[in-house]
């Protein structure tokens, strides 16, 4: 794809989480890697419903402004990502509800922070990592990112939202709009005993679509 391609993929994908409600006001954010190690990144304080391709960022390497309006304060979050998973093309940082709403449960598990309900949470999004709050724009998240060892291609910031990397934009979208289901199934299961898949069930997954899950220990939901 060109760049003047990606632009209007970022755009497209942006208005459709916006339309359908996954991410309020001026709330998320959008970066897709270069082929040249530069990023395309949303600005700061834009709509992800409103995006004008033109006007997205262009960072170098380096992650220095080259054109477009200023790119999203979070840009120390998305090099943590980029820096330790390696495969990683595109990141998505939501304010969904859900997903926001389950990081501050006290029972969440920080290494495995959804059950294994459906194959496609563990299709899509693998497992998720919960991170303890920073104030948005903190350099200190990438710290705390890059102390998971890029073992999560899933992450949820406490009281904050949803951060998912993928080998290509419609990937990372696809897996945040997972992680947001999931986490609404969480919710709406939460208290009722409910039947997840089984240790049995989830190795099987593993072995058939080759998925690389995070080792962790039982879960106490």
């Amino acid at each position: 794809m060109t760049e003047a391609t990606f632009r209007e993929e970022i755009c497209r994908f942006g208005r459709s989480l916006f339309e359908r409600g996954l991410t309020p006001g001026s709330s998320g954010n959008i970066s897709l890697r270069l082929d040249d190690g530069g990023w395309l990144v949303t600005p700061t304080n834009a709509s992800l419903g409103f995006l004008d391709p033109g006007r997205i960022a262009r960072l170098d390497a380096q992650g220095q402004l080259v054109s477009g309006d200023p790119p999203t304060k979070e840009i120390p979050l998305h090099a943590a990502l980029y820096e330790t998973r390696a495969g990683a093309r595109a990141i998505v940082h939501l304010h969904s509800s859900h997903a926001v709403a389950i990081t501050m449960l006290p029972e969440i598990d920080p290494k495995a922070v959804l059950p294994p309900m459906t194959p496609y949470y563990l299709m899509r999004a693998g497992q998720t990592a919960l991170v303890p709050y920073f104030r948005p724009g903190d350099p200190a998240v990438a710290e705390a990112i890059k102390g998971l060892a890029g073992r999560y291609s899933s992450v949820l910031l406490a009281n904050h939202g949803p951060v998912v990397a993928g080998e290509s934009l419609e990937a990372a979208v696809f897996a945040t709009e997972e992680l947001e289901e999931s986490a609404k199934l969480y919710l709406l299961l939460r208290g009722l005993n409910p039947r997840y898949l089984s240790p049995e069930q989830v190795s099987d997954l593993v072995r058939v679509f080759g998925l690389t899950l995070p080792e962790h220990g039982e879960h106490n939901h």
